[in-house]
């Protein structure tokens, strides 16, 4: 293989057909919307670029989200000094109303340019964005708010105190990893010792796990919160679930979102413990794995994707907490493109016309 893709040349529709160039002038009723890092997340692209012009940042000229968006483009690494004017320069030449991250990663960054009026950055305070990536500070937070977050120690603090199992994980870490369960001291002490970044040691719930799907206005309102079950999650990310009518999940979300004065998506994860009750053990500020979770249960021209657009262009959005559709189950798969020798999609699929449409009832 040879060759990159050209910038914009990488958002093909469901057909391959080549996207407007980069440079072109863009015809749009509404502003654009910008999403970074959006690797995998084809679905999430897609949505925004069914509404309006949207650009997708990735640095991997091979993520496949590239492709989904109007507009694919590059940017420098997020710790260079050049990636905020690099989408700053996107932004004027898009008219872009929204910027949204899609990893952990940008967050802050993207928070601060906002607090600089740099960007028009969907996201929350950088103190919130600072905190919320990193689980101790996260637990602390959540805390001082009088917000429930299971009991949680550093490996310097005395752990007898703690009721075990317990679960030791890294302060920063993502998607499950080096996430270990520890029946006693000795174990947690031994995992403390064998991750090696900082950890955190926190009571293991003994209940189901949860996550509640959130999104904020420009003031740090929670337009809705919608809470599903995590039938299964591979990687952190959950690839199963169902929606769920839960009043109980649905006012922790409102609590959190306003408590924090999170703009844009977040999703909450929680566990119903035996004996804690709800407890919050992780605030994503972005969109989560169960995008579909929302996007499926939303009443009709309410999904997180229109609300932001419409949030994108100016209007104030009324909240409408608690009204989605619950029963929705979804379930994930893996699907693929094709790339030529530079890397443009061809538009052929394995089966034609790409995936099909369910062909049977259970």
């Amino acid at each position: 293989m040879s060759g990159g893709p050209r910038e914009g040349r990488g958002a093909a529709g469901p057909r391959g057909a080549a996207p407007r160039p980069e440079g072109a002038p863009a015809r749009q009723a509404s502003p654009a919307i910008l999403l970074t890092g959006v690797g995998k997340r084809y679905d999430i692209v897609s949505c925004f670029a069914r509404l309006t012009p949207t650009i997708a940042v990735d640095p991997n000229p091979l993520a496949p989200a590239r492709y989904a968006g109007t507009l694919a483009a590059s940017a420098p690494p997020i710790a260079d000094p050049e990636y905020v004017p690099a989408l700053i320069r996107l932004c004027e030449r898009h008219r872009v109303g929204a910027v949204l991250p899609l990893t952990d990663l940008d967050i802050e960054v993207l928070a601060i340019a906002r607090e600089q009026g740099l960007l028009p950055a969907l996201v929350p305070s950088s103190k919130v964005a600072r905190a919320t990536f990193d689980k101790y500070e996260a637990h602390l937070l959540l805390s001082s708010l009088s917000l429930p977050s299971p009991p949680t120690l550093l490996p310097h603090q005395d752990l007898q105190g703690l009721r075990y199992p317990v679960m030791v994980k890294p302060r920063r870490g993502s998607g499950a990893r080096s996430i270990h369960l520890a029946a006693n001291e000795d174990q947690a002490r031994f995992f403390i010792d064998y991750v090696k970044e900082p950890t955190m040691v926190q009571t293991a719930m003994l209940g189901p796990e949860l996550s509640i799907d959130c999104l904020g206005d420009l003031d740090g309102r929670c337009l809705n919160a919608i809470p599903r079950t995590m039938i299964e999650s591979r990687g952190g990310e959950s690839i199963k679930g169902t929606v769920v009518a839960d009043e109980d999940l649905v006012d922790l979300g409102r609590r959190v979102m306003e408590a924090l004065a999170v703009r844009g998506p977040a999703t909450i994860q929680v566990f119903r413990d035996d004996q804690l009750g709800l407890q919050i053990t992780d605030v994503n500020t972005r969109f989560g794995g169960a995008f579909p979770g929302p996007a499926y249960a939303a009443k009709a021209g309410f999904t997180y994707p229109e609300l932001i657009v419409r949030l994108a262009a100016g209007e104030r959005v009324q909240p409408h907490v608690g009204e989605f559709v619950p029963g929705t189950t979804f379930t994930r798969y893996f699907w693929q493109l094709e790339l030529d020798q530079q890397l443009t999609p061809t538009g052929r699929d394995i089966v034609p016309g790409g995936p099909p449409p369910p062909r049977c009832n259970n």
